[in-house]
């Protein structure tokens, strides 16, 4: 099985994939392991021009160092004692472990730590002390976060005889933020009181400024340590009422595994998530540049709460009705929702917020919603006679088709699983949300029955597609029965049966499906070539999808389900799914209808981390018998600086010219499948030297924007676009 290491982070260079997508940039390491010994037997059969008894050599080399390895670790693990019990105390939990408190060291869990000291600042916005939260990314990689609010405290604390400003930031599990009548904070998204203790434990500095009753206070730490004791001075007369918080940090070098480059756009999406939520509050983001000018500056505040977020998210769309909101507060928890259905549309998005976090996995919330929302289209859908036989309803996924909802909710006592609270958990939650939403939804269908009429039309046309859907599914597996195989018959299959250590390259055509069949390794490597483009199914139902004998191919041969929610990883084929096309504009499209496809069929695919992008190397090093491969201009110029001046070599560029040195270009192979097998291998398939890029949905929001705007029917909006992102491209790194 492949060890995916992270290396620094990777912007795709498409709008698409810098809008929707965060990518993680990671080289393929072989386990030492039985596979990875099966695999080396392979490549010395095959890779290798040398004798038999050379192969033999090799192999049994392999083997005594594995048994050396095993032996040895057999011996330690037999020495377990007192000693070997290992008690971490203050911080030292947080650096032995990080990704338990942040998810991961790589770019997710970097911006994470913004995320956790912005959370901070909203919950005084949320408690009603804050107006105001400005965030700026500083030129030396660090970050500050500043709020006017009611300032940390900085007396004495009875417990740990510290100020109690130090106690937060270096004691875990310490805050006001646990409920009852000892809380700062009647609702809040912090919970444990790790947050801020965490930011510091994994920075390798941080500063902390407090303005409260009329002084200043700072103090300043180191990996969790307090380099100084808290300082203060008075404040000037014209500033004596002034309160709030900063926190400036630098993250570790030493913990984050991936370059420390904090990304504007994510963090911005971040931020109007909140701005949204928080219509009260003004949140501005800025990010100073090594030059003056290259500073950017957006300023979020959005007086219509959810409504606006709604109206974002369809910006690009044709709404069948005017936006539904409202609010409810019940037992203490207050209920806010935002709906509205879209004709253009074929999926839905369903955003689920608790106590202004994020809940990615949704949770109670999420599912009194929907089971709210299909309750009551089909009991409105009875009454009008539009559903005539009783034994036949509406699914979610019907009712739910074209729907854009925002549900958030503010709980005392929230329950997350976990402290990257990626879902809730409360059940009391889910009965609050259904009466909530069946009361006020009712009401407004039955004051609005045109908006009724539409969306129960919208509803049972996505039944009388999803029937249409059924009988092609099963006119497709009728004649894959009476087939040999009912896989398709262009798929190169691998020979492993466990997924987990299967993947699948999706390559653009016959020609470079040839090259990939012969250069991969058949036993975890399968490879499905595509025919042209596959169909745009944001433009297209469930029915037209399923005639599709494109997605059909790639369906079948992944292990996919019904679409939608009934995702299952077990049945997947392959864990890996990279999909592998030319570094050309053709290329560039085939690639983002295949984001389309799996963001809108199954979704899950992104969320369990199972879709790749290969990429091909842009430059090829030879310098007498050695070859280097090079992905981006600047490791080729650190490459070229290795050599010594008066080096001779030659620069083979892809998708270009052949780049000799004093010598006339030369042109060299410009797709995939002009590659020969051996050069595709070392390249792009073989795992202990490729690079793949790992997509994730870091926004759903945003995501669907974008996807409806590049890939939708409406020109004007993927026009204005195109128009406004024209500037965030390098022609420079354009093949045209």
């Amino acid at each position: 099985m492949a060890l995916l290491r992270a290396a620094p982070l990777l912007q795709l260079r498409s709008i698409l994939s810098r809008h929707a997508f965060s990518s993680s940039a990671c080289y393929c390491r072989s386990l030492r392991s039985s596979h990875a010994l099966a695999r080396s037997r392979h490549l010395v059969k095959t890779r290798q021009s040398s004798p038999p008894g050379a192969s033999g050599t090799s192999r049994a080399f392999m083997s005594s160092a594995l048994a050396s390895e095993a032996s040895q670790e057999k011996a330690g693990s037999q020495a377990y004692g007192s000693e070997q019990i290992q008690v971490l105390e203050g911080l030292d939990p947080v650096r032995k472990r990080p990704g338990m408190y942040i998810g991961s060291t790589g770019p997710r869990g970097l911006h994470h730590l913004v995320y956790e000291i912005l959370d901070n600042a909203i919950d005084e916005a949320q408690a009603g002390f804050a107006t105001r939260v400005d965030v700026a990314l500083l030129e030396d990689n660090s970050v500050s976060v500043t709020d006017n609010g009611r300032g940390i405290p900085t007396d004495i604390h009875p417990t740990t005889k510290k100020s109690s400003l130090e106690t937060v930031l270096t004691v875990l599990h310490a805050g006001g933020k646990f409920g009852g009548s000892s809380s700062g904070y009647s609702v809040s998204g912090g919970l444990h009181g790790v947050g801020l203790s965490v930011v510091n434990a994994l920075s390798e500095a941080l500063e902390v400024t407090v303005w409260r009753d009329g002084k200043e206070y700072q103090q300043k730490y180191c990996r969790g340590k307090p380099l100084t004791t808290l300082m203060f001075r008075p404040l000037p007369a014209e500033l004596s009422d002034r309160q709030g918080t900063s926190i400036r940090f630098w993250p570790d070098r030493e913990v984050f595994t991936s370059t420390i480059m904090f990304d504007y756009n994510t963090i911005a999406s971040r931020i109007r998530e909140l701005a949204f939520l928080n219509p009260e509050l003004t949140i501005t983001l800025k990010k100073v540049g090594e030059e003056s000018n290259k500073t950017q500056y957006t300023e979020y505040c959005y007086a219509g709460g959810l409504v606006e977020y709604v109206r974002w998210l369809n910006s690009d769309k044709k709404p069948i009705h005017d936006t539904v909101a409202f609010r409810k507060e019940t037992d203490g928890i207050t209920v806010d929702v935002a709906l509205q259905w879209c004709s253009d549309a074929y999926a839905d998005t369903m955003l689920g917020y608790a106590n202004s976090i994020r809940t990615v996995d949704g949770g109670t919330h999420i599912d009194g919603m929907k089971a709210s929302l299909t309750r009551t289209i089909n009991n409105f859908g009875k009454k009008s006679k539009v559903i005539k036989e009783k034994d036949i309803s509406f699914s979610g996924e019907h009712v739910r088709e074209g729907l854009t909802c925002i549900v958030s909710v503010k709980v005392p006592n929230p329950e997350f699983e976990g402290q990257t609270k990626t879902r809730l958990g409360n059940p009391e939650v889910r009965k609050i949300v259904e009466q909530c939403v069946q009361e006020q939804f009712t009401e407004y269908l039955e004051l609005h029955p045109d908006a009724l009429d539409l969306i129960l039309s919208k509803s049972l046309n996505a039944l009388k597609a999803a029937l249409a859907a059924k009988r092609a599914r099963e006119l497709v597996r009728t004649k894959s029965v009476l087939k040999s195989s009912s896989l398709p018959g262009k798929l190169a299959d691998c020979s492993s049966t466990n997924p987990e250590e299967s993947e699948i390259f999706i390559v653009e055509g016959d020609s470079a499906g040839g090259s990939a069949k012969q250069g991969r390794d058949r036993r975890f490597q399968a490879v499905l070539p595509l025919r042209g483009k596959i169909l745009n199914i944001e433009r297209k139902d469930e029915a037209a999808m399923y005639k599709n004998e494109e997605i059909q191919n790639l369906i079948l041969a992944l292990g996919l389900g019904v679409k939608g929610e009934d995702f299952k990883k077990d049945a997947l084929r392959y864990h890996r799914i990279i999909i592998l096309t030319d570094a050309d504009v053709d290329g560039a499209h085939i690639r983002t209808l295949l984001l389309t496809f799996f963001f809108r069929y199954q979704k899950a695919l992104f969320d369990e981390g199972c879709i790749y992008v290969g990429v091909p190397p842009l430059y090829k090093v030879e310098r007498g018998k050695q070859a280097h491969y090079c992905y981006d201009e600047a490791e080729l110029k650190r490459l070229q600086s290795s050599f010594p001046p008066n080096a001779s070599y030659n620069i083979q560029r892809f998708k270009g010219e052949n780049l000799r040195r004093k010598k006339t270009p030369i042109p060299t192979p410009a797709l995939l499948g002009e590659m020969m097998p051996l050069q595709l291998w070392e390249t792009t398939l073989n795992p202990e030297t490729r690079l793949l890029k790992q997509l994730v949905v870091d926004d759903a929001g945003e995501s669907n924007v974008v996807f409806s705007s590049l890939m939708g029917a409406r020109v004007d909006v993927r026009k204005e676009l195109i128009q406004n992102s024209a500037s965030l491209i390098n022609l420079e790194h354009l093949d045209i």
